[in-house]
């Protein structure tokens, strides 16, 4: 293996992970996330306001509890950002203080960037644009419907709140938008284009992202049981379950965090991402499995010194099956793997953002959840170490974290624990 001089001047400049925070179904801090995540207590419920469209078969969902704004978040700032906007400031604030960089002259200084994304803007603002094309009537529409609507909402709305004035990028690439965006943030600063980022993703509960997978047969309908759905790679699973959230990671170049004297969290050291060129919603686990080892390459690992994956996980039985004879093609059969999304249900946006900062936590800690409702493996899915239960005690120094999207676009970072 490479020393750390070597590697540094074969990849460029090294990325740590400074700050950390997010808003999720089974919490708002990594406390209560561990407590719920010990409890197998996922964050599922029945949606009452869903009873009202015709045709929707799910009536789950996993929203934010006790989302609340301080008073600087006043009437001014707040009428160009929806709820999704909302989290990501508040989450991209908190890990700021986290990393000491709030209110610091970096982020005014172009030095600092914010690679962020979701899958869409606010879906009320979205309808009022739907209103005017099917009702030939602009009521509802004002100047902030379109800043509320677009798909950098998010990252604008961070970047003008906080005075962040390096570069953006957008990245609304459903399911992998957080983990690229931690991703482009993490070549960003390697590259030497910035020396830190704000990066992550967001995304608003709303029945019309539910709709998009319901046509497609692909929610779960068991909606007199929240607690018993989603169930990721379990023979009875019958679907997904949309979550919202908002998950900010602080990535800033190694030497800049330790002059400053930062508490160092974790270090990024690999990085893949790909698309199958085949299919938009059909997983290709030959692709997957591509990006995995592009993140290994990336990083100058070998499998076997993965000590764990963060699934991807999302309980539909095809992403399942691929996702897992990838992951076994790689790692073979003794890797160990859980779903965190068994417990939030499919965050979207978010979901690379919230996986990768619960992955950190439990490699800090030693300590990596089971995957909820995993009662009997699906014969279909490959051999793997699956976690279920009160989940293990285990010692790694790099854990992976994967997300897949449609479009057959692929993720994977690997993240190496500081001491």
């Amino acid at each position: 293996m490479a020393s750390n001089a070597q590697r540094q001047d074969r990849l460029g400049r090294r990325v740590v992970v400074t700050g950390m925070a997010g808003f999720s179904p089974i919490g708002n801090d990594w406390p209560s996330i561990k407590a719920r995540l010990e409890r197998l207590q996922n964050g599922v419920i029945h949606m009452d306001d869903w009873e009202c469209y015709d045709g929707l078969n799910t009536r789950l969902g996993a929203p934010v509890r006790d989302f609340n704004l301080p008073a600087h978040y006043h009437r001014r700032a707040l009428r160009s950002m929806g709820r999704g906007a909302q989290m990501a400031t508040r989450a991209s604030e908190l890990a700021l203080e986290d990393a000491g960089l709030l209110d610091t002259p970096l982020l005014g200084s172009g030095q600092m960037g914010i690679a962020y994304g979701a899958s869409a803007g606010e879906p009320d603002a979205v309808a009022d644009f739907g209103n005017m094309l099917i009702n030939k009537s602009t009521d509802g529409l004002n100047a902030n419907s379109y800043i509320r609507m677009m798909a950098h909402t998010a990252p604008v709305n961070i970047g003008v709140f906080l005075g962040v004035r390096g570069r953006i990028y957008t990245t609304s690439s459903a399911c992998t938008s957080g983990s690229q965006g931690i991703g482009y943030a993490y070549e960003a600063i390697r590259f030497g284009r910035q020396t830190a980022m704000i990066a992550g993703g967001c995304e608003e509960l709303s029945a019309s992202e539910a709709a998009v997978f319901d046509t497609l047969f692909a929610t779960s309908t068991l909606n007199d049981a929240p607690h018993t759905s989603p169930r990721p790679f379990d023979a009875e699973r019958d679907g997904l379950v949309i979550g919202e959230g908002a998950g900010t990671l602080i990535l800033e170049e190694l030497e800049h965090a330790q002059a400053r004297g930062a508490t160092i969290h974790a270090e990024l050291v690999g990085f893949g991402t790909n698309s199958d060129g085949r299919h938009v919603t059909q997983p290709d686990a030959s692709v997957m499995e591509q990006a995995i080892r592009q993140a290994l390459e990336d990083a100058n690992l070998q499998p076997e010194q993965i000590g764990y994956v963060s699934a991807h996980g999302t309980a539909t039985e095809r992403g399942d099956i691929a996702e897992s004879h990838a992951t076994h093609a790689v790692f073979g059969s003794n890797l160990p793997i859980s779903a965190f999304k068994s417990f939030t249900g499919h965050t979207l946006g978010a979901c690379g953002a919230l996986e990768a900062w619960v992955a950190i936590k439990m490699m800090q800690e030693g300590w990596f959840h089971g995957t909820a409702n995993l009662d009997r493996l699906d014969d279909a899915c490959a051999e793997l170490d699956y976690l279920n239960g009160s989940g293990r005690h285990m010692q790694c120094d790099y854990v992976m974290s994967n997300n897949f999207a449609f479009g057959g676009i692929n993720t994977s970072l690997i993240f190496r624990r500081w001491s």
